[in-house]
């Protein structure tokens, strides 16, 4: 074990800066900046701020434990010193920062390991979707060829490959959309303004009579500052999900969602919440913890699976987040929240 040693607060700082140590014992007294301060110091870079420091004092208050453990500490040790003692604390600290350190590499491994596992993900549900997709393109003018004579048939296959193509370029265009870190222009709007037209939208795109009902705990002029359409993009996509979550035969006035706005507190921040809510057939285990991948569906249609990929990602730049959670009763909430 090697050993760097100071004898007042600014020599121990330069010794830090060259030396980095592993631990530091520390003086509370010393001359002209005290330990306290020198601890402060040594916290607040970001270089230094992981190396585990141990006070050293003579007398030391309750009021003063606070400070050193406020500063950033993480133990005391009295004089006058018992060596056993002090060399088992030093061991465990260092101990604690082998771990730390362990943790660390862990964790930079783990994010690596799931980046790359989330690329393949996208690539291979990009190849997939495309190629079923290209394949209804080719299935149909196969069939264009060979019925050149029957009018009738060529305007049904032009029918399917035009929808074909719209979703090759729709699937594009989210995955473009989530690629994209753009910003938004952004307007203050009232929640019951934004929560009416996104609804709104949501039966003219599902031609649909859903039974939603809406209960709000804010006052009506209650405001956010966000891009309206961007919002109400989000808010369709956790609707149509409510809808969706539905058997397919139900009638639309048995999809019952509810929609819950609330405010709440996030520390020093204030936020709208929402939470839309269904009664449908839950979420399949087999899916749960990658449900906000893209392209992650239980839906046999080809190019699912982007709804919720966009909200989050899209909610996100605009300060907010989106989270499901399964309902006790049945079926599922999604929760958005954005700052007020």
């Amino acid at each position: 074990m090697d050993v760097s040693i100071a004898f007042d607060g600014r020599e121990c700082l330069e010794k830090v800066a060259s030396v980095r140590p592993d631990i530091i014992l520390l003086d509370i007294m010393m001359p002209e900046m005290d330990g306290i301060e020198t601890c402060r110091l040594i916290k607040a870079d970001p270089k230094t701020k992981a190396i585990p420091i141990i006070f050293i004092t003579a007398n030391v208050t309750k009021k003063q434990k606070i400070q050193g453990l406020e500063a950033g500490a993480v133990d005391y040790i009295t004089k006058p010193i018992d060596l056993e003692e002090t060399l088992a604390r030093v061991h465990t600290q260092l101990h604690l920062q082998s771990i730390y350190r362990e943790n660390i590499v862990l964790q930079a491994r783990l994010g690596d390991a799931r980046k790359t596992a989330a690329v393949g993900s996208i690539t291979q549900g990009i190849a997939h979707n495309l190629n079923n997709l290209l394949g209804v393109v080719v299935g149909y003018l196969d069939l264009i060829k060979n019925s050149s004579k029957n009018p009738d048939m060529i305007e049904r296959c032009l029918g399917s490959m035009d929808h074909a193509v719209s979703r090759m370029v729709e699937i594009i265009r989210q995955l473009s959309s989530i690629a994209s870190n753009e910003t938004f222009e952004m307007e203050a709007i009232s929640i019951k303004t934004l929560t009416e037209s996104s609804i709104a939208r949501f039966s003219q795109e599902h031609q649909c009579e859903a039974n939603i009902t809406v209960c709000t705990e804010i006052k009506s002029d209650v405001q956010i500052t966000t891009n309206a359409e961007i919002f109400e993009v989000i808010l369709c996509k956790l609707l149509s999900n409510a809808y969706e979550s539905y058997q397919e035969n139900l009638n639309d006035t048995k999809r019952i969602i509810q929609l819950d706005i609330a405010q709440q507190r996030d520390g020093y921040k204030s936020n709208i919440k929402i939470t839309v809510s269904d009664n449908g057939n839950g979420i399949d285990p087999e899916i749960t913890e990658k449900i906000f991948e893209p392209f992650v569906t239980t839906k046999t249609a080809v190019g699912r699976g982007m709804g919720l990929t966009i909200a989050r990602h899209t909610i996100r730049n605009l300060g907010g987040d989106v989270h499901l959670i399964e309902n006790k009763s049945g079926g599922v909430s999604a929760i958005l929240t954005h700052p007020i």
